[in-house]
């Protein structure tokens, strides 16, 4: 299964199911910036214990890996599982909700939108993309964040609340990373 038909089969399940979800990363910059491949899939979800089983049945054993105690555990421990196409061998990663302040304020402000021009559904917003591309960039030094963050702004810079961004990333420790962002880019 090709990586865009895996995430329409997930977002097909989450919202037929009715968990809560956020498309983020590298599908998530595309969407208000410049498209790049990526090697997987990541979605932070409001999975329940209680929903696994019925989340699980949707991805078929022979068709998808998908562990449902390992979907357990990354629920109480807040941590990841991941779903893997047998066929492709591409992956979704999915991450539940952090219990971080900005995690909540991030999953509460997702919104419903073009992820692709043809598939609809819930996606982080431009300026906590951005906070979690800097973050990024901040553990591993990566310049594909900061890419994707410029992409961002060029393309999507009108719909970017700047103010917010700079809040978080002064509660984050983040400060020093958008300035030099801002300054690259001659967005002072």
């Amino acid at each position: 299964m090709e990586q865009i038909d895996l995430l329409r089969h997930l977002v097909s399940t989450l919202d037929r199911l009715g968990v809560g979800y956020m498309v983020v990363g590298s599908l998530a910059s595309a969407a208000y910036g410049e498209p790049r491949m990526t090697q997987d899939i990541d979605v932070v979800v409001d999975l329940k214990e209680q929903e696994v089983a019925a989340f699980s049945h949707a991805f078929a054993s022979s068709e998808f890996y998908l562990s449902e105690e390992a979907a357990k555990l990354a629920i109480r421990q807040n941590s990841q599982f991941n779903i893997i196409d047998s066929a492709s061998g591409n992956k979704i990663d999915l991450l539940l909700v952090p219990a971080s302040a900005w995690g909540r304020s991030e999953f509460s402000r997702r919104e419903r939108m073009l992820i692709l021009p043809d598939l609809e559904g819930y996606c982080a917003r431009p300026e906590d993309v951005i906070l979690a591309k800097m973050e990024y960039y901040r553990q591993g030094g990566s310049e594909k964040h900061l890419r994707d963050i410029a992409g961002i702004l060029r393309v999507s810079s009108e719909a970017v609340d700047r103010d917010y961004v700079s809040r978080w990333a002064q509660q984050l420790g983040l400060t020093e990373v958008w300035g030099a962002i801002l300054a690259r880019l001659g967005l002072h």
